[in-house]
C-alpha cells in the first residue's frame, strides 16, 4: 500500500508540474524525468529535470522512494522500460 501512495503522490506532482509547462515542453521534461528515473541517481532528478522547480521535502521523500522502487526491479524488467522509453523518443525523433 506505501508504494501505491508514493507512486500516486508522485503521478500528482508530476500532473501539476507538467501543467505548468506548456506544448512541447510538456513532452520534453516528462521524457526527460523519466529517462532520469530510470538510469539516473535521485539526485540527477533534482539538479535535471526538477532543477528549476521547489520540490519540497515530502515530494523529494515520495521521488527517492519511487527511484529506490524502480533500482530495485529485476534487471530484465528495468531493461524493459529502458528499450520502451527508447522506442518512444525514437518515435519523437520521426516525427
Amino acid at each position: 500500500m506505501k508504494g501505491s501512495s508514493t507512486l500516486l503522490l508522485v503521478v500528482l506532482t508530476l500532473s501539476f508540474i507538467c501543467g505548468l509547462t506548456t506544448g512541447e515542453d510538456n513532452n520534453e521534461f516528462f521524457m526527460d524525468f523519466l529517462q532520469t528515473l530510470l538510469v539516473g541517481t535521485a539526485e540527477e532528478l533534482y539538479e535535471g529535470p526538477l532543477g528549476k522547480y521547489n520540490v519540497n521535502e515530502d515530494a523529494k521523500e515520495a521521488l527517492t522512494e519511487l527511484k529506490s522502487c524502480i533500482d530495485n526491479l529485476q534487471p530484465m524488467h528495468k531493461a524493459e522500460l529502458v528499450k520502451l522509453l527508447v522506442q518512444v523518443l525514437g518515435s519523437q525523433d520521426d516525427a
